[in-house]
């Protein structure tokens, strides 16, 4: 469960590039009922944050140098960015973005792992992250496909010290799928998962994180991602004790999916 009472090494905050902020913008407002509006400390051709209901969601940002797509990228809390980006080295990964302050907010650093999947960390300081969370219309999961789940493990043992419990899909013996639990956090603070899948990601790599985010009407919103301009790339279709899903891409590329979630 994700969750605004952010603890180390838990999701706090999704950032998007985009080549067109105004496109992408007015594709994530159909589709999923966002706001947006330029951040106090930017202009509104630089970066804009995302909300719903008044509260904030996440940020887009322009960007010329990362080519004509878009990505999500995601952040996990850390209670210091620079360890963080010792540890992403020391377990093979780059480090994408140095550790830098965002104005009194906090400090952010951004990084890939030794599969090439994007993410980034924050130290908060006057600033801890989203304000809504596993509800319609929020993140209420992360995900990261990746080529070595073995690897992974691993890495991200060591980066933030998470815990792992794999688990049998219903329907599927012979697909096995991890579970993701902040350091010393229990089952209710689950956050997401890593599974095996040959699925390029951003630039060719072979990991990719993306977000998951809640909707009411799963085959609603999906038919609202074709109706808008993005792909559909799988669903919608019901996964035994989940929910129902869909996995898609916006108008640039950036992939995400949306989950129904099965009654408790």
């Amino acid at each position: 469960m994700i969750t605004t009472d952010f603890i180390p090494g838990s999701p706090c905050w999704i950032e998007m590039f985009t080549p067109d902020i105004r496109a992408t913008t007015a594709f994530y407002r159909s589709v999923l009922g966002w706001g947006s509006e330029p951040a106090e400390s930017a202009g509104a051709d630089t970066y804009e944050l995302f909300h719903l209901d008044g509260r904030t969601l996440g940020g887009v940002t322009a960007s010329t140098d990362r080519g004509s797509g878009s990505a999500w990228t995601i952040y996990f809390t850390s209670p210091d960015v620079h360890a963080t980006a010792r540890a992403v080295e020391h377990g093979g990964g780059t480090v994408s973005m140095a550790p830098m302050d965002v104005l009194d907010l906090g400090r952010a650093a951004e990084f890939t792992d030794p599969q090439g999947g994007r993410f980034g960390a924050w130290t908060a300081a006057s600033f801890t992250g989203f304000e809504a969370a596993d509800r319609p219309g929020t993140l209420c999961w992360t995900e990261l496909w990746t080529d070595d789940v073995t690897a992974a493990k691993k890495f991200y043992a060591g980066v933030f010290g998470w815990g792992f419990q794999d688990m049998v899909m219903p329907g599927d013996e012979e697909f096995t799928y991890t579970l993701l639990t902040p350091p010393g956090a229990g089952e209710d603070r689950m956050h997401g998962g890593l599974c095996q899948a040959e699925v390029p990601g951003p630039e060719g790599s072979a990991a990719n994180w993306h977000p998951v985010f809640a909707v009411t009407d799963c085959d609603d919103t999906t038919a609202r991602v074709a109706a808008e301009g993005g792909q559909v790339l799988m669903g919608p279709e019901d996964a035994e004790g989940v929910g129902r899903l869909s996995v898609g891409k916006d108008l640039f590329g950036a992939d995400f999916v949306l989950l129904t979630p099965a009654p408790e």
